[in-house]
């Protein structure tokens, strides 16, 4: 306090004990790295941490600012809130879309399609020709054993397809 408010108080004999408002401080998210995770895992939980703490305070103020609404009865105080109130809302839809993104990733490599739509040959039109006039049988079954080589699944067309 100043000098004046000091002297203030001692003339009118009031005490100099101003109230202490003790508030919870949390830390801020730590960044811990799990060695053993990809870094895909550890910036999910990250990410995820991050939200939720910011859940928490976003309720924290929504919460504020709805006791100074209640005790203003100003309009714009209500709107406030209700903006405040909808960023939450956004927050915890991006922790949803944080769930499903890292579910994508996850799933990606099991679901690849095995289907070539577009091959490329690279090579002379001489080489290019040679392969294509080759019909033996030697060839057909080296070709099927490269097929079902390829990731463990036959991918070589069935009658009904061609």
């Amino acid at each position: 306090m100043s000098k004046l408010e000091d002297k203030v108080n001692e003339i009118l004999g009031v005490e100099n004990k101003a109230p202490v408002i003790q508030q919870e401080f949390k830390a801020p998210v730590p960044r811990e790295e799990d060695k053993d995770k990809a870094d895909v895992d550890n910036d999910y939980k990250y990410s995820r941490e991050n939200y939720y703490n910011l859940v928490e305070k976003g309720q924290e103020a929504i919460q504020g600012i709805l006791d100074i609404a209640k005790e203003g009865q100003h309009p714009r105080a209500y709107e406030v809130a209700g903006q405040l109130i909808g960023q939450v809302a956004q927050t915890v839809d991006k922790l949803q879309d944080l769930q499903k993104k890292l579910k994508d990733l996850k799933e990606l490599p099991k679901t690849a399609n095995a289907n070539i739509k577009n091959a490329l040959f690279v090579g002379s039109t001489a080489e290019l020709q040679k392969m294509l006039s080759k019909k033996t049988v030697e060839t057909n079954q080296e070709r099927a054993k490269e097929n079902e080589n390829f990731e463990g699944k036959d991918i070589t067309p069935k009658k009904e397809d061609i």
